[in-house]
């Protein structure tokens, strides 16, 4: 009996495996699209006024703040654009691969490493240049700007918390991928 009692707790464990892979595929998805969405919407215009000399009138001119300007946060729409995708594409390809293939379990945890490397950069850059736009650098002169531009700043960080979570969520993944392989080597 103790051998029949074994192995369903491994099926039942298998399972739950399973089940926890599916959501957080299906959660890292979620997190990376809307991260995605915030930062491709994300633009705020603001008037500036300049004044060149007293004689002269004041100048009126719009600047916009968007997401495009800088290199890092186009690396970083990229990179949650790619998460995204490569999160759809290993959900169906997790659900349709029911039996536990180990090539399609290995495949899936290398692309889930490198997704997670990906984000984690992609973040890292994105938070460089918000603490720029935040703080400014009064070392090399370099001004705040988002006293100026609060709400494109406020958004830019909504982005980046989703996008750290999403991180997590791969990071699980790969733990979780880790912690089975654990189990069947027992």
């Amino acid at each position: 009996m103790d051998g029949v009692e074994s192995n369903v707790k491994v099926v039942e464990s298998s399972k739950r495996v399973r089940h926890c892979d599916g959501v957080l595929r299906l959660l890292g998805l979620l997190l990376t699209l809307v991260a995605a969405i915030v930062t491709g919407v994300d633009k705020e215009t603001k008037t500036i006024s300049v004044s060149i000399s007293k004689t002269l009138p004041t100048l009126h001119v719009p600047i916009t703040a968007k997401w495009k300007y800088m290199s890092a946060f186009v690396y970083f729409l990229v990179s949650n654009a790619i998460a995204f995708s490569y999160a759809a594409a290993s959900l169906v390809a997790s659900m349709a691969v029911r039996t536990s293939k180990e090539k399609v379990g290995i495949v899936l945890v290398v692309l889930d490493m490198t997704i997670m490397g990906l984000l984690f950069s992609a973040n890292g850059a994105a938070i460089a240049v918000g603490v720029l736009g935040q703080d400014g650098n009064s070392h090399v002169q370099w001004k705040r700007v988002c006293n100026w531009f609060g709400g494109f700043c406020h958004q830019m960080t909504a982005a980046i918390i989703l996008s750290l979570v999403g991180s997590l969520v791969f990071f699980w993944l790969v733990a979780l991928a880790i912690l089975n392989l654990h189990k069947k080597s027992r």
